[in-house]
């Protein structure tokens, strides 16, 4: 999911004084001055807010291939690592019905971590670095 990997771990993103319909529309446009793994956290956040599920995934998917693909960096893109954040958070909202970004934010901080997060309980590095992983969603492939 991330274009642009940081090993932030801290809730204060660029996009958290942004409303949901605020954040999407600055993300759409290009307007947001910078964009790590905790804003992509929020942006689907967003999404699953403003749209059911599966609207929210082709619209979060479509922007980001977007976002990257605008950078010169469409390689970067992964479809199995958006997917499996995507559902994860969406998991996670539904646990916690109601709950706004800061509340998400503070119960949720594992999400938040990018290096050594919280796919790593689910798959292996080689798994998720496969050109097949980049391309398409692959099944968690790494039992606990």
């Amino acid at each position: 999911m991330s274009i642009e990997p940081s090993n932030e771990t801290a809730t204060n993103t660029t996009s958290d004084l942004m409303t949901n319909a605020d954040l999407i529309h600055r993300f759409e446009t290009d307007t947001l001055p910078q964009f790590h793994h905790a804003d992509h956290v929020r942006l689907a956040f967003a999404y699953l807010s403003e749209y059911a599920p599966l609207e929210a995934l082709q619209k979060f998917v479509a922007a980001l291939k977007h976002y990257a693909t605008a950078r010169s960096k469409s390689q970067l893109y992964n479809e199995t690592i958006t997917h499996a954040y995507f559902f994860l958070i969406r998991e996670r909202m539904a646990r916690d019905a109601g709950a706004g970004w800061d509340e998400f934010a503070l119960s949720n901080a594992d999400l938040l971590v990018w290096k050594n997060g919280i796919l790593t309980r689910y798959y292996r590095e080689a798994t998720l670095q496969s050109d097949l992983a980049r391309s398409v969603f692959v099944f968690p492939d790494r039992c606990s």
